[in-house]
């Protein structure tokens, strides 16, 4: 295809792109009509094959094509309102792959919604994987707040450091050193680093509710302070259980570091494609 097709068809795409319900979505109707499709009889062949690919996939049919009426002009100013669907991106995506190739406007499409749809995915991850560095950067503020809360109530950074562990076992049921091994984090590493988002984020609660009270209860000594922590790990880990979570069977996480490193790569490109 000539690059001034490619712009056209690209620019035609863009211009009926809409928003249903929060989510970007092309009308079948336009779609068809911009696919080259003369009559909708036949086009519904095609969306009906790329259903039953959607469904094989294992996603959710009626979220990728939801149907939505439409009204049309008729003679003398009469409207009828027409069968419609809201086509997400990997809807779309669909269609094209199913269509004929040899025609342009698929072989364009079969390209356009393949970066769409690529371009979606690798936004959802990197919004994923901020949010887990954000929850692993907040458990970090919350234990060093609670160290020191420990520290002026007679416990030093050893007594925390057991204190801490035997939180993780009654969380994970596994002590800190066998959990390591069980997702392959290295010894000399901390466990959350190498923790789910979920994972993280329930440690930070327990640690954030024995911060709270040691200081409302006024507990002082390794003792008192460490059944609190259990007490408080336990609490967490039940609601998980209560909601079928186990946290020990959670899958590992990704090394902090490697997605810390990688979000830096990537802000630093964008900041350079900028200038």
């Amino acid at each position: 295809m000539k690059s001034e097709e490619i712009l056209e068809l690209f620019q035609q795409f863009e211009a009926i792109a809409n928003v249903y319900e929060g989510v970007e979505c092309w009308s079948a109707r336009e779609i068809c009509e911009l696919l080259g499709y003369a009559k909708w009889e036949r086009f519904e062949n095609v969306l009906f094959k790329a259903k039953e690919a959607c469904e094989n996939a294992g996603e959710t049919v009626v979220y990728h094509f939801p149907r939505v009426g439409k009204m049309i002009n008729l003679a003398k100013g009469a409207q009828r309102e027409i069968d419609d669907y809201m086509l997400t991106r990997y809807a779309c995506y669909l269609i094209a792959q199913n269509g004929d190739p040899r025609k342009a406007q698929i072989a364009f499409a079969q390209n356009y919604f393949a970066v769409q749809t690529r371009r979606a995915e690798l936004v959802q991850q990197r919004i994923l994987d901020y949010e887990r560095l954000q929850a692993r950067s907040k458990l970090a503020d919350t234990e060093k707040v609670l160290s020191g809360v420990l520290y002026e109530r007679g416990v030093d950074n050893k007594g925390f450091a057991i204190i801490r562990s035997k939180g993780d076992k009654a969380l994970f049921r596994l002590d800190t050193a066998l959990l390591k091994r069980k997702i392959g984090a290295p010894s000399n590493r901390p466990l959350a680093d190498f923790l789910p988002t979920i994972a993280i984020k329930a440690k930070d609660f327990a640690a954030e509710m024995t911060s709270v009270n040691v200081q409302q209860k006024d507990l002082r000594g390794q003792t008192a302070i460490e059944r609190e922590h259990i007490d408080n790990n336990l609490a967490v880990r039940q609601m998980m259980l209560n909601r079928g979570i186990v946290p020990e069977n959670l899958t590992a996480g990704e090394d902090i570091k490697k997605v810390e490193r990688r979000l830096k790569s990537e802000e630093k490109r964008i900041s350079k494609d900028k200038n």
